[in-house]
C-alpha cells in the first residue's frame, strides 16, 4: 500500500496564518497537523508517500524532510491550484501505478490512528472504503448514506439538504478501480473534481464502496476554534517533563513540560501546559490549556487556553485566553480601554492589547 497526503489547499478559514504559512503546518501541542497525519501512515507499515503541495511547497517540504525521519519516503507532487481531491489522485497516478492506497487529508487529527480501519480495507480490498463521523452539520462535509451493513449507497459533496450525519472526515483507502472513476467523472459546479463523484460512479457502476464509523477523536483543524480544542484534547494526555530550568520562586503544577533550554522565573505554570525549548518565561502565571512553542519570550503575561508559536513575544499582557498567536508575533500593553479576548495573530505582527 502507498499514500497519498493533501497538502495544497489555500486555508481561507485559518486567515491570517494561512497566508504566510500552510494551514497544515499549525502546530498542536507544539507539532505540526501534518506530522501527526505522517505518523499515523507510517504506523500502517506504508513506506513510499506522495504529498499534494503547492504554493508553500518549498515550507512543507522544510517541515517534513525527505520523509526518513518518519521511516517512509516522501514524493512531493505540485498542484498548481486547488482543483478538488479527484485531480490530486489523477496528479499522482504515475506514483500510485495500480497500487492499493490510503488518501489523507492533512489537515485532519485522528490521533488514535487510522490502524484497525486499514487491516479492515486489507482483508476485504473493496474498491474504496471511506471513514465516516457522525457531525451536528453535515452541510459542510461531504456526506455518505449507507445501508444496514454499512455498504455506501450515495454520496454528495456539501449538501443544502443532507440526508444523513456521516460526514467523509479525510481518510479514504482505494483499489487502482478509482483511476477509471476519477477519469469518468466531470468538475463539479464549483469547478472541481470532487471525490465523492468518484465514490459514487463507483457505486454507480456496481463496485465495492464500504465505510466505517471513526470510533476515535478526530478533528477538522480548518478554524481557529477548532485548533484551541484539538490542542486542548492532546493536552489532556500530557505527562510532566522538565528538561529545562526552572527557578526556586516558580510553582509548577499539574502536568507541565518544560523542554530543553527554557526558562521559567517568578512564574506560576497550570498544567497541562507545554514551554517549548529555548522559551523564556518571566513573571508570568501560564495554563491551563496552554502550548508555547520553541524561542518565545513571555514577561508579565497571564494566559490561558492558547497556542503561542515560535518566535513570538508577549509582554504585560494581564488576560489572554483562547488565543493563537503567530509564529514571530509581538504583543504588548497599549492605552486602549477595551481588552482582547481573542486574539488571532499573523506573522511578524505588533499587537497592542490594553493593560
Amino acid at each position: 500500500m502507498k499514500a497519498l497526503v493533501l497538502s495544497g489547499g489555500a486555508g481561507t478559514r485559518l486567515r491570517p496564518f494561512s497566508y504566510s504559512m500552510p494551514k497544515q503546518l499549525i502546530p498542536i501541542v507544539n507539532k505540526p497537523v501534518l506530522e501527526y497525519a505522517m505518523e499515523n501512515i507510517a504506523a500502517l507499515g506504508v513506506t513510499e508517500v506522495a504529498v499534494i503541495v503547492g504554493d508553500r511547497a518549498a515550507q512543507i517540504t522544510e517541515a517534513l524532510g525527505d520523509g526518513s525521519r518518519f521511516g517512509v519516503r516522501i514524493t512531493p507532487i505540485h498542484q498548481d491550484k486547488p482543483r478538488g481531491l479527484a485531480h490530486c489522485v489523477e496528479l499522482a497516478r504515475p506514483f500510485l501505478g495500480e497500487d492499493d492506497f490510503v488518501m489523507y487529508l492533512g489537515d485532519n487529527m485522528l490521533p488514535d490512528g487510522i490502524a484497525d480501519i486499514a487491516e479492515e480495507f486489507r482483508a476485504g480490498r473493496p474498491a474504496a472504503q471511506i471513514v465516516v463521523a457522525k457531525v451536528p452539520d453535515p452541510r459542510a462535509f461531504g456526506v455518505a448514506e449507507l445501508d444496514a451493513e454499512g455498504a455506501v449507497v450515495a454520496l454528495a459533496e456539501k449538501p443544502s439538504a443532507p440526508r444523513s450525519d456521516l460526514a467523509l472526515i479525510g481518510v479514504y483507502f482505494f483499489t487502482s478501480a478509482i483511476h477509471e472513476a476519477v477519469l469518468a467523472i466531470e468538475p463539479s459546479a464549483r469547478g472541481e473534481l470532487e471525490i465523492t463523484d468518484a465514490i459514487q460512479w463507483l457505486v454507480t457502476h456496481g463496485h465495492a464502496v464500504k465505510a466505517g464509523e471513526y470510533s476515535g477523536y478526530w478533528k477538522d483543524t480548518g478554524q481557529a476554534d477548532d485548533v484551541l480544542e484539538c490542542n486542548r484534547h492532546l493536552l489532556g494526555g500530557l505527562s510532566s517533563r522538565v528538561e529545562g530550568d526552572v527557578d526556586a520562586t516558580s510553582e509548577l503544577i499539574g502536568p507541565v513540560v518544560i523542554e530543553p533550554g527554557a526558562r521559567v522565573v517568578r512564574s506560576r505554570i497550570v498544567g497541562p501546559v507545554v514551554i517549548g525549548a529555548g522559551t523564556v518565561v518571566e513573571d508570568c502565571r501560564i495554563g491551563p490549556d496552554t502550548s508555547i512553542a520553541r524561542d518565545c519570550v513571555l514577561r508579565a503575561t497571564q494566559l490561558t487556553d492558547s497556542i503561542v508559536m515560535a518566535g513570538a513575544s508577549i509582554t504585560q499582557v494581564p488576560g489572554l485566553h483562547g488565543s493563537l498567536i503567530g509564529r514571530s508575533a509581538n504583543i504588548g500593553p497599549s492605552d486602549h480601554a477595551e481588552a482582547h479576548h481573542r486574539l488571532v495573530v499573523g506573522d511578524h505582527t505588533h499587537v497592542e492589547v490594553a493593560a
